[in-house]
């Protein structure tokens, strides 16, 4: 869990905003898309059956950690190309990824039993509740937090270039 929030939340934005002049321009319409695509990958590697076939095969995590990453680079990308008016978009997308994403961490704080069960050979360890806890408390957060930071971040750039026109 920690990996997907490092990558998700705090690498891929960081490289967005510091690579922001050199990416190519997005089209507006991609935040919803990319969105839903980033909360779709989340959801989808994490249903029990999924994450099992993962953690017990390293190409398939691979491929998770890649398609969380990608996933990642296009929501961050998406959001932070909007400019102007339009940022109300912005704050709608981290609105809605942030509660999925906090939804996703209560259910594995709060789920009565273990969701997951890991092998007990190799390199895996037969998760406990408490670890599955654990990565639910490191979902709900950590990343409410970057995505809080973000619209707060956001909402200031927006409201200052406001401020600006007004005085011009």
């Amino acid at each position: 869990m920690l990996q997907h929030v490092v990558l998700m939340n705090v690498v891929v934005p960081a490289l967005i905003i510091l690579m922001r002049g050199r990416l190519p321009q997005i089209a507006r319409p991609a935040w919803p898309a990319a969105t839903i695509t980033q909360l779709v990958l989340l959801w989808g590697w994490h249903a029990p059956p999924v994450l099992d076939l993962a953690m017990q095969h390293w190409p398939i995590m691979v491929m998770m950690h890649a398609s969380l990453v990608v996933a990642a680079a296009w929501f961050w990308w998406s959001i932070l190309a909007i400019t102007g008016a339009a940022c109300w978009r912005a704050m709608l997308a981290l609105l809605i990824t942030a509660k999925l994403f906090c939804l996703l961490g209560a259910l594995l704080v709060f789920a009565p039993r273990l969701l997951f069960a890991m092998p007990g050979q190799g390199a895996y360890h037969a998760m406990s509740q408490a670890d599955q806890q654990l990565a639910g408390l490191i979902m709900l957060t950590a990343c409410p937090l970057t995505y809080v930071a973000a619209g707060i971040a956001i909402s200031a750039h927006w409201f200052l270039g406001m401020e600006r026109q007004a005085h011009d």
